[in-house]
């Protein structure tokens, strides 16, 4: 009886250990997963670099275009201040 019962115990510890390890075909699975993993990761790493290159292309275009407007808003400036001074010119003339 004890006899059996040992030979019982051992085969299903046996069994259990054989279905809990891992088969070659498990192990290349999970190497199929971790390849196509680190292949998103790249693709987004990449994906990140170009998205902050354009990121920092549009921050220097929006500098640009700020100091464009600066200089055309000083530039309408000087021309209201010089059409103010004909207008004036022209009324002083008027008056002669």
């Amino acid at each position: 009886m004890k006899k059996t019962l040992v030979v019982i115990s051992t085969m299903f510890v046996f069994g259990i250990s054989v279905m809990g390890c891992a088969t070659k075909g498990d192990l290349e699975k999970v190497q199929a997963q971790e390849q196509q993993t680190s292949l998103k990761a790249d693709e987004a790493l990449k994906a990140s670099r170009e998205a902050n290159e354009n990121a920092i292309k549009a921050a220097d275009a929006v500098r640009a275009a700020e100091e464009r407007a600066k200089v055309a808003e000083e530039r309408a400036a000087e021309a209201e201040a010089r059409a103010d001074r004909a207008n004036a010119m022209f009324k002083g003339s008027m008056r002669k």
